[in-house]
């Protein structure tokens, strides 16, 4: 009587399990009907990201994306609770990787972000600040102009403006040739990477300084350039007075023209963030001066490159070439690749193309 009974049992229990099978299936079927162009439509975004561009890709969709990672993700947490086929799991848990990966993973390598930077990023950044950088420049010709002034007035300010270190033979009475020896080249290059890492020291300070001092609405660092100009100015007066200022000018400009591009840079940046401040226009002050601050740090991470290049030529060039002619060839050379680099080079952002 028993086996008739289990026999009867199981035979039921095989007849049954059909319906529950395909019930499931049905289920997994419509789940994936019902959510299927979401899917597609995030990996057809995904292999247009994925191959390195977003060329192509439109607006509606770069902003599309988030969400469509979302939902993609909450139908990988339905999938799971109602145990839904492998194929699908698999399917979606592919899918909300990579989707992770373009929304909040890393964009780009150390390689990545310097090739962006060196080609595009940081002119870019230069151009935006360019009301400052006019701004910056009309300063510190004034700076100059005052510098000369004072000392022209009053030989007295010449001691008061240039560091002791400057003003060693070159000091008002010295002679021509005194000057001329002050400016001569040297045969060797022994002691020239002190010298080198010293001058790096001083003028990436000057640099810094002017950059950070912009937060109190770039008063601070427009007072640091004035100074910083004045010293030149009277070292130009000096040098004028025996009439050495075309060879004053061709030895400043082996380093100056990278040198002084590069101060001038940094205090237009420390100005940018304090009249983003001062006058953040309809936007909240903390978010212009954080949009200020961003684009100025890009401008920063430049100067502080063009002070390392500044160092190295005032330590070996400046001091190794003599001949006036070649000098103002290599400082009017650089000055030309700065002025051709932050605003004739203008390449596109990548996805502008299209």
């Amino acid at each position: 009587m028993r086996a008739p009974v289990l026999s009867r049992w199981f035979g039921e229990a095989e007849i049954a399990a059909p319906p529950d099978i395909e019930s499931a299936a049905l289920r997994s079927d419509r789940f994936r009907l019902e959510r299927e162009g979401d899917w597609t439509r995030l990996e057809d975004i995904l292999k247009r990201m994925e191959r390195g561009s977003l060329r192509g890709i439109s607006d509606d969709d770069l902003l599309a994306l988030p969400v469509l990672y979302r939902t993609a993700a909450s139908s990988l947490s339905v999938a799971r609770e109602t145990s839904l086929d492998a194929a699908t799991l698999a399917y979606l848990e592919a899918l909300v990787q990579r989707a992770w990966f373009q929304v909040y993973g890393p964009r780009k390598g150390l390689i990545g972000w310097l090739r962006s930077f060196l080609f595009g990023g940081w002119s870019r950044a230069v151009r935006e600040i360019w009301l400052d950088i006019c701004i910056a420049f009309a300063v510190m010709v004034t700076g100059t102009i005052v510098g000369w002034l004072l000392v022209a007035q009053d030989q007295k300010w010449y001691f008061r403006l240039v560091p002791s270190q400057f003003a060693d033979t070159r000091v008002p009475g010295a002679s021509r040739e005194q000057l001329q020896q002050a400016l001569a080249g040297q045969d060797e290059t022994s002691g020239l990477f002190f010298f080198s890492a010293s001058l790096f020291s001083n003028n990436a300070g000057v640099a810094i300084m002017a950059f950070a001092l912009g937060f109190a609405f770039g008063i601070p660092s427009l007072m640091l350039l004035v100074h910083n100009m004045a010293v030149l100015g009277a070292m130009m007066w000096l040098f004028a007075g025996q009439d050495l200022t075309l060879e004053f000018a061709a030895w400043l400009s082996v380093h100056g023209t990278t040198e002084l591009f590069a101060i001038l840079l940094a205090g237009a940046a420390g100005l940018h963030i304090g009249r983003s401040m001062a006058f953040p226009g309809t936007r909240p002050v903390l978010t212009a001066a954080s949009e200020a601050g961003r684009r100025s740090a890009l401008v920063m991470t430049g100067v502080v490159l063009m002070m390392v290049v500044a160092a190295m030529l005032e330590a070996f060039p400046r001091q190794l070439v003599g001949g006036t002619f070649d000098r103002l060839l290599i400082g009017g050379t650089l000055l030309s690749l700065w002025l051709a680099y932050f605003f004739a080079y203008r390449p596109r952002r990548r996805g502008d193309e299209g």
